[in-house]
Protein backbone atom coordinates (compact mmCIF):
# COMPACT_ATOMS: atom_id res chain seq x y z
CA UNK A 1 0.00 0.00 0.00
CA UNK A 2 1.30 3.43 -0.87
CA UNK A 3 2.07 5.64 2.13
CA UNK A 4 3.09 8.94 0.54
CA UNK A 5 1.42 12.11 1.74
CA UNK A 6 -1.20 13.73 -0.46
CA UNK A 7 -0.04 16.94 -2.16
CA UNK A 8 -2.74 19.52 -2.87
CA UNK A 9 -2.61 21.18 -6.28
CA UNK A 10 -3.75 24.77 -5.89
CA UNK A 11 -2.56 26.59 -9.01
CA UNK A 12 -0.70 26.37 -12.30
CA UNK A 13 2.67 26.53 -10.53
CA UNK A 14 1.81 23.38 -8.55
CA UNK A 15 0.78 21.73 -11.81
CA UNK A 16 4.04 22.70 -13.54
CA UNK A 17 6.04 21.27 -10.61
CA UNK A 18 4.20 17.94 -10.87
CA UNK A 19 4.47 17.90 -14.67
CA UNK A 20 8.23 18.43 -14.43
CA UNK A 21 8.62 15.81 -11.69
CA UNK A 22 6.61 13.24 -13.67
CA UNK A 23 8.23 14.01 -17.04
CA UNK A 24 5.11 15.61 -18.53
CA UNK A 25 3.54 12.12 -18.37
CA UNK A 26 5.79 10.98 -21.26
CA UNK A 27 5.78 7.20 -21.83
CA UNK A 28 3.08 6.63 -19.25
CA UNK A 29 -0.27 4.86 -19.14
CA UNK A 30 -3.47 4.91 -17.16
CA UNK A 31 -3.31 1.76 -15.01
CA UNK A 32 -6.59 2.29 -13.18
CA UNK A 33 -9.48 4.68 -12.74
CA UNK A 34 -12.13 4.57 -10.03
CA UNK A 35 -15.13 6.89 -9.59
CA UNK A 36 -17.35 7.16 -6.51
CA UNK A 37 -19.95 9.39 -4.87
CA UNK A 38 -21.46 9.92 -1.43
CA UNK A 39 -24.73 8.36 -2.66
CA UNK A 40 -25.80 4.95 -1.35
CA UNK A 41 -28.80 2.79 -0.51
CA UNK A 42 -29.38 1.94 3.17
CA UNK A 43 -30.36 -1.51 4.47
CA UNK A 44 -34.01 -0.34 4.62
CA UNK A 45 -33.68 0.55 0.90
CA UNK A 46 -33.92 4.28 1.54
CA UNK A 47 -31.49 6.34 -0.47
CA UNK A 48 -28.90 8.66 0.98
CA UNK A 49 -27.88 11.39 -1.44
CA UNK A 50 -25.79 14.51 -1.32
CA UNK A 51 -26.78 17.87 -2.73
CA UNK A 52 -23.09 18.75 -3.11
CA UNK A 53 -20.94 18.02 -6.13
CA UNK A 54 -19.76 14.73 -4.65
CA UNK A 55 -18.30 12.77 -7.58
CA UNK A 56 -14.61 11.90 -7.23
CA UNK A 57 -12.12 10.05 -9.45
CA UNK A 58 -8.92 8.25 -8.46
CA UNK A 59 -6.45 7.83 -11.30
CA UNK A 60 -3.33 5.64 -11.16
CA UNK A 61 -0.67 6.49 -13.76
CA UNK A 62 2.49 4.43 -14.31
CA UNK A 63 5.44 5.45 -16.46
CA UNK A 64 8.69 4.09 -17.89
CA UNK A 65 10.94 6.22 -15.69
CA UNK A 66 11.84 6.54 -12.03
CA UNK A 67 11.34 8.94 -9.15
CA UNK A 68 8.39 8.57 -9.29
CA UNK A 69 7.46 5.65 -11.50
CA UNK A 70 3.78 5.84 -10.53
CA UNK A 71 1.49 8.52 -9.13
CA UNK A 72 -2.08 8.55 -7.95
CA UNK A 73 -4.32 11.57 -8.53
CA UNK A 74 -7.69 12.35 -6.95
CA UNK A 75 -10.02 14.68 -8.80
CA UNK A 76 -12.61 16.00 -6.33
CA UNK A 77 -15.86 17.83 -7.08
CA UNK A 78 -15.85 16.36 -10.58
CA UNK A 79 -17.24 18.49 -13.41
CA UNK A 80 -16.58 16.19 -16.40
CA UNK A 81 -15.07 12.78 -17.03
CA UNK A 82 -14.60 11.74 -20.64
CA UNK A 83 -13.16 8.31 -21.41
CA UNK A 84 -12.46 7.07 -24.92
CA UNK A 85 -10.72 3.68 -24.86
CA UNK A 86 -8.13 2.98 -27.53
CA UNK A 87 -9.50 1.03 -30.49
CA UNK A 88 -8.42 -2.51 -31.19
CA UNK A 89 -4.82 -2.85 -32.42
CA UNK A 90 -3.83 0.54 -30.93
CA UNK A 91 -1.86 1.15 -27.77
CA UNK A 92 -2.77 3.44 -24.88
CA UNK A 93 0.63 5.01 -24.34
CA UNK A 94 0.58 8.60 -23.17
CA UNK A 95 3.34 10.55 -24.94
CA UNK A 96 2.53 13.80 -23.13
CA UNK A 97 -0.37 15.19 -21.11
CA UNK A 98 -2.20 18.47 -20.69
CA UNK A 99 -2.70 19.60 -17.10
CA UNK A 100 -3.95 23.11 -16.46
CA UNK A 101 -5.84 25.38 -14.10
CA UNK A 102 -8.32 27.66 -15.85
CA UNK A 103 -11.26 29.70 -14.51
CA UNK A 104 -11.09 27.93 -11.15
CA UNK A 105 -11.15 24.44 -12.69
CA UNK A 106 -8.46 21.80 -13.15
CA UNK A 107 -8.17 19.94 -16.45
CA UNK A 108 -6.09 16.83 -17.12
CA UNK A 109 -5.97 15.07 -20.51
CA UNK A 110 -3.79 12.27 -21.85
CA UNK A 111 -2.71 14.34 -24.87
CA UNK A 112 -0.37 17.34 -24.75
CA UNK A 113 -2.23 19.17 -27.53
CA UNK A 114 -5.69 18.94 -25.94
CA UNK A 115 -7.49 22.09 -24.82
CA UNK A 116 -10.88 22.59 -23.11
CA UNK A 117 -11.49 25.36 -25.64
CA UNK A 118 -11.11 23.10 -28.69
CA UNK A 119 -14.23 22.60 -30.71
CA UNK A 120 -13.63 18.85 -30.90
CA UNK A 121 -12.62 18.27 -27.26
CA UNK A 122 -14.64 15.01 -27.13
CA UNK A 123 -12.59 13.36 -29.88
CA UNK A 124 -9.98 10.70 -29.09
CA UNK A 125 -8.64 11.97 -25.77
CA UNK A 126 -9.39 10.91 -22.19
CA UNK A 127 -9.88 13.97 -19.98
CA UNK A 128 -11.02 15.00 -16.53
CA UNK A 129 -12.22 18.35 -15.15
CA UNK A 130 -12.71 19.03 -11.44
CA UNK A 131 -12.69 21.78 -8.85
CA UNK A 132 -9.97 20.16 -6.71
CA UNK A 133 -6.98 17.88 -7.33
CA UNK A 134 -4.36 16.22 -5.18
CA UNK A 135 -1.66 13.66 -5.92
CA UNK A 136 0.80 11.33 -4.24
CA UNK A 137 3.76 9.14 -5.12
CA UNK A 138 2.62 5.57 -5.77
CA UNK A 139 5.96 3.92 -6.64
CA UNK A 140 5.04 0.74 -4.80
CA UNK A 141 1.94 0.39 -7.04
CA UNK A 142 3.95 -0.41 -10.16
CA UNK A 143 3.13 -3.54 -12.15
CA UNK A 144 0.01 -5.35 -13.28
CA UNK A 145 -1.81 -5.63 -9.93
CA UNK A 146 -5.15 -3.83 -9.95
CA UNK A 147 -5.44 -1.42 -7.03
CA UNK A 148 -9.07 -0.32 -7.35
CA UNK A 149 -10.76 -3.71 -7.43
CA UNK A 150 -10.29 -7.40 -8.21
CA UNK A 151 -9.63 -8.70 -11.68
CA UNK A 152 -12.76 -10.10 -13.26
CA UNK A 153 -12.65 -13.52 -14.83
CA UNK A 154 -12.43 -12.95 -18.59
CA UNK A 155 -13.92 -16.33 -19.53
Amino acid sequence: MTTSQWQEINNQEDIENLMSLFGWFHDSCIKGLYMWTDHYVNKDLSMSISAKRDHRVRLLIQRQNTNPTAIELIFDELIQLYINPSPENYDSIIFGATFLHKDGLFYWADDNEWSPDKENKFAEVNWICSKKVKWRDANDWIGETLRYGPKEDKE
